[in-house]
């Protein structure tokens, strides 16, 4: 979205940094793969299931033609108006469960933007008629990967560019004293600020930096948790891996929601190219959705066994696990309400936060998002202005809709 970004994505790992790939995105359901987007690829199905999602478009669009009364009040209103009930039902409802841990009625809508393909009934009924596949909607029908190093890589780089007796890690913040504007770590370490640019997730700040905050808006927050499992594997991957990036899997025999070819992204995300190759899985996790942790990563190969990703027989080399308490900023019924007062709170105390927890906006959480929350902060405070000067922060559909500086 941002061209500031992508020169310094350049900048980072030089022009010969990067390897560039053709997005090859599936999702396997009914024991088939089907292009992604899924509502613009319905002839994939059988007959019946062909029809049932048909048959919710068309009614989905005689209504819309007919008028609704309002707009949706959540989420899973907005699914069922804009797709039917039979896409809802075996697709959209099933895997948004998997990848929010939440209801799609406990969410809002106003995040979709981009994120959604929105089916055109001429493009999905030609689809049908034709057996065509349409992939090559959203915007990272290309997308670019680290030669080396994975993404960490990147800001490795990037990190290495500041000065580095002003830079301090591997200690935790420990309180905030707003009023005295200091920050102070675990270690005992006291700093000073005129302005204080935060990246923590709001909910930890506003435990950290009593008084600016009431503390109760905190648990207000919903988030859901992730869980990476990584599997390595001997050998090369089967042919029908071979092309693909990352597929989607909203049937409820496997925990994750996403599995990611990775060893295609690059060749060196696995010690021997061309003798081994991997997969990282996604799972989510939330009150509403709980997680066997200690049983995941069995839980998780016997699934990809089942899903006809790896072979019973196949050498396992590796097996990894990676909890991430906080894995999705959650766009829950009220976000804006309760987050844009806290943040509206600490900029009266000369700090800001931003980022993809520090904001909690998930339509504009991505890496290049979040790298333009900090940079357009900056500039704002640098100027001396006021938020028009955060078009990211502040109009996420704007800076969706068309490239930025």
């Amino acid at each position: 979205h941002y061209e500031t970004f992508d020169r310094y994505m350049k900048l980072a790992l030089g022009e010969d940094g990067w390897l560039t790939h053709e997005r090859e995105s599936w999702v396997w359901i009914r024991n088939r793969w089907v292009p992604y987007p899924f509502q613009n690829n319905l002839h994939r199905l059988d007959p019946a299931d062909r029809w049932d999602a048909v048959r919710g478009l068309l009614d989905a669009s005689e209504k819309e033609r007919a008028g609704y009364k309002g707009s949706p009040e959540n989420f899973g209103e907005w699914i069922t108006r804009t797709f039917g009930e039979g896409v809802a039902d075996l697709f959209m409802r099933p895997y948004n469960f998997k990848v929010w841990a939440y209801p799609p009625e406990v969410m809002a809508y106003n995040w979709i933007g981009e994120r959604v393909a929105v089916p055109k009934l001429e493009g999905v009924l030609k689809g049908v008629c034709t057996n065509e596949d349409a992939v090559s909607w959203g915007p990272n029908a290309t997308f670019q990967f680290p030669k080396y190093g994975g993404t960490g890589a990147v800001w490795k780089s990037i990190g290495k560019m500041l000065e580095p007796a002003r830079v301090h890690t591997g200690t935790r913040v420990a309180r905030i004293d707003s009023e005295a504007k200091t920050v102070e770590t675990e270690d005992g370490r006291i700093f000073g600020y005129q302005k204080l640019i935060s990246s923590l997730p709001i909910n930890h700040l506003i435990r950290l930096c009593p008084d600016v905050v009431e503390d109760g808006v905190a648990d207000q927050l919903v988030y859901s948790s992730t869980h990476v499992v990584g599997v390595g594997l001997q050998g090369e991957p089967p042919e029908d891996l071979k092309t693909k990036c990352w597929m989607y899997f909203p049937e409820d025999n496997s925990p994750y929601y996403r599995v990611t070819v990775f060893s295609n992204y690059s060749p060196n995300n696995v010690p021997k190219p061309g003798k081994q190759w991997s997969l990282m899985t996604e799972t989510a996790q939330s009150s509403a959705k709980p997680v066997d942790a200690e049983a995941l990563v069995e839980d998780t190969i016997q699934a990809l066994i089942e899903d006809k990703l790896i072979r019973p027989e196949d050498v396992i080399l590796s097996k990894t696990h990676r909890s991430l308490a906080q894995g999705y900023p959650t766009p829950f019924l009220g976000r804006d309400a309760i987050v844009d007062p806290a943040l509206r709170a600490f900029e009266a105390k000369d700090i800001f936060s931003r980022g993809r927890f520090g904001a909690w906006k998930y339509e504009v959480s991505n890496q290049d998002h979040s790298f333009a929350q900090g940079y357009e902060c900056v500039e704002r405070l640098i100027a001396d202005g006021g938020a028009e000067l955060e078009p990211t922060l502040h109009t996420p559909s704007v800076v969706n809709s068309r490239k930025n500086a």
